[in-house]
């Protein structure tokens, strides 16, 4: 009996996978055909009246000396300022504290962003920081484990993701920022922008020493992180915060996987462990909600010795234990935030302070690199940037073609994060999505190198992304059905349709459909560098 039921169980998973593969056929058999694109010209979004600083006393031009104001000296700051000071632009970077940062995220550079950080001449970054090799991805849960690596083989040797401190990263770009003649860098805290009749003209920021100054451009980035105080002027923030990390670092841990990000299949949410140095390991325990346990009355320790110590594998528990005696617990908000800007003219928002996502699939770094691509290409034909007006309308394709890459990578991270974070209450047909995701990459072939291809940034197709996200949905429901379908199981396989779509249709909205899609049927997209600029 026992014999038969385990052969009805193979032959179940063998037609939901065979199901599977002819739904992923189909899908990107549609994904190749040609499609057609119009060549309409559109109009500019109206700017948002924007609550800054009114200015009088600059000059159209700002003072003549810098081209580009940057806020902040981060991931993006900092290797935008080289880009822009590569292409000759003048370039005035304030950051609030050039001291190394010290932050528990921001450590995991996926191989589509290090192809990036290549293109834009930033890759000796990496070097000299005891920066890690990663290449790819293990995944444990119930006390199995599946190895996940990235598709790497078209690539140069050297292309691989890259695990660091953040902090020593930051330095490394901030010092070859500075290294050009024509990039000044300085420490300062930006209190406000300077506006005149509805044109941004520059920023009013407090130096070291606290003297108020201004300075003039005739464009300025804001890039002052998630944290940012002048996005509200440039979008229409949506700041979501679905959990926190606890962050420890593990010393002397050998992870099961050597040079792969661990992913620990937990209840209640995922925990990941990546190296950052050649003798430390990252550790991030996800705890939903806003709220986390006190670290200052002992309760925190006490729940991560209890609740997550026995999931994590057992050839990292005492590594895991003894980094929680040395107390160095840290938290951090996750935070996402769809990108919503109002495009006003002399000012340009990216980074995290312009778009987030869940940093569980660590896509923030690739993101914030190819938009700077996009940037760098959309401004390379001018020669000024003085007409504020014309320049304004010529960056709303700016939002448009960044979105392909954007929009995958944020919304593999809400998708998987709720995915792979267990139900609040007991739900049979969540559990059993966790369970098909977990199998579905186990299968290997392009089961697995689809969905990591997409992770890593080395294929961000928005289609791909929903053909396999309902594969998996597909592919647990056939799970369900075979051998033999009964009411119960036909009714949590439709929940667990049902509630994919609630995952993925939300965030999909979020990020636009026809950006996300369809970027070719935009207006924006076909917008010419203005005339006058060539």
């Amino acid at each position: 009996m026992a014999e038969a039921a385990g052969v009805g169980q193979l032959g179940g998973a063998a037609a939901a996978t065979l199901l599977t593969a002819l739904f992923l056929a189909v899908v990107f058999r549609y994904q190749r055909r040609p499609r057609g694109v119009p060549t309409a010209e559109g109009t500019p979004a109206p700017a948002d009246g924007c609550a800054v600083v009114p200015d009088r006393e600059g000059s159209a031009a700002g003072d003549g000396l810098t081209d580009v104001i940057i806020v902040g000296a981060g991931v993006a700051g900092s290797a935008l300022a080289y880009t822009l000071g590569k292409d000759g632009r003048r370039v005035h970077v304030i950051e609030r504290d050039l001291t190394e940062p010290d932050r528990i995220v921001g450590e995991l550079l996926q191989p589509g962003g290090y192809l990036k950080l290549i293109e834009l001449g930033l890759q000796d970054c990496v070097d000299e920081i005891d920066a890690q090799r990663i290449l790819g991805y293990a995944l444990f849960k119930d006390g199995k484990d599946t190895k996940l690596p990235y598709p790497l083989e078209k690539f140069d040797k050297d292309v691989a993701g890259r695990s660091f401190h953040n902090g020593r990263f930051i330095q490394r770009m901030r010092e070859k920022s500075a290294s050009l003649p024509n990039i000044q860098l300085e420490q300062g805290t930006v209190t406000s922008l300077l506006e005149e009749n509805g044109t941004v003209k520059g920023v009013q920021y407090k130096n070291k020493s606290g003297e108020e100054l201004k300075a003039y451009a005739p464009l300025t980035i804001v890039c002052d992180g998630c944290f940012s105080n002048l996005r509200r002027v440039l979008c229409s923030p949506t700041v979501d915060v679905p959990s926190c990390f606890v962050g420890l670092v593990l010393e002397n841990c050998n992870l099961p996987h050597p040079n792969h990000g661990h992913v620990v299949l937990a209840n209640p949410s995922p925990i990941l462990f990546y190296p950052i140095s050649s003798t430390e390991v990252r550790c991030l325990v996800d705890v939903p909600g806003q709220k986390v346990p006190s670290i200052a009355s002992g309760e925190m320790a006490k729940y991560l010795k209890t609740v997550v110590a026995p999931q994590i594998p057992p050839e990292i528990y005492d590594s895991f234990v003894a980094a929680i005696e040395k107390g160095s617990i840290r938290t951090m908000p996750n935070k996402s935030m769809p990108a919503a800007p109002h495009p006003t003219p002399g000012a340009l928002l990216m980074g995290d302070a312009f778009n987030m996502r869940h940093p569980l699939t660590g896509g923030g770094m690739t993101v914030a690199l190819s938009d700077i691509v996009v940037l760098r290409n959309l401004l390379k034909p001018l020669r000024n940037l003085h007409d504020a007006s014309s320049l304004c309308k010529y960056l709303e394709s700016f939002y448009t073609l960044r979105k392909p890459v954007a929009s995958t990578i944020n919304t593999l991270a809400g998708a998987l994060y709720k995915v792979f974070s267990a139900s609040a209450s007991p739900d049979k047909a969540r559990d059993e999505m966790r369970q098909a995701c977990f199998d579905y990459l186990s299968l290997g072939g392009v089961c697995s190198d689809g969905p990591i291809s997409l992770l890593s940034g080395l294929n961000p197709r928005p289609l791909t992304l929903v053909a396999h996200f309902f594969a998996v949905a597909i592919f647990g429901v056939g799970r369900l059905m075979l051998p033999l379908p009964s009411p119960k199981r036909m009714w949590i396989g439709a929940r667990l349709i049902s509630g994919a779509c609630g995952i993925i249709f939300p965030i999909i909205k979020a990020e636009g459909v026809r950006q996300m899609f369809f970027p070719a049927t935009v207006p924006a997209y076909y917008r010419a560098p203005p005339e006058a600029e060539f």
